[in-house]
């Protein structure tokens, strides 16, 4: 019985350690600390909209992404090496500079008067958000998949 509550303490001694150590360490930052590629996307899209605040999320094996907050409320997060993983625009429209044409086209088209306050870049695919609140799902090149409800 002994050995028993030994080997049950030191499994629950590891599960803590290892959650303790896999768990999210955001930390804030200078922006001027953010990824030269971030740092080139806020100043090309958003210039003269100062940053709020910057924050990095840090996993056991480095940075995992950036958060960054604008004082007019709107959002972006980054991945570890800068590049755009979603604005929000905190339901105020977003600069289209870098949101594919075909995507920017087919919401312009068929949803004339509403603009993109979100959009998300995943993998496979990109998913935006309408003013009216309508989200669509397009594949990676920027092709209409379908309304998501």
């Amino acid at each position: 019985m002994k050995n028993v509550k030994k080997i049950t303490g030191v499994f629950i001694l590891i599960f803590l350690l290892i959650g303790g150590l896999v768990s999210a360490q955001d930390r804030a930052i200078n922006p001027n600390h953010l990824p030269k590629t971030a740092k080139t996307f806020l100043a090309g899209h958003f210039k003269g909209i100062p940053v709020s605040s910057a924050i990095e999320d840090r996993e056991i094996y480095g940075v995992d992404e950036y958060k960054v907050y604008l004082n007019n409320g709107m959002k972006m997060e980054f991945d570890s090496n800068g590049n755009w993983k979603e604005v929000d625009g905190n339901h105020q429209k977003i600069p289209y500079g870098f949101i594919p044409a075909s995507i920017k086209n087919y919401s312009s088209r068929n949803f004339p008067n509403t603009h993109i306050v979100k959009i998300e870049k995943k993998r496979w695919s990109y998913k935006t958000e309408l003013s009216n609140g309508l989200e669509l799902e397009f594949d990676r090149n920027g092709n209409f998949k379908k309304i998501d409800d």
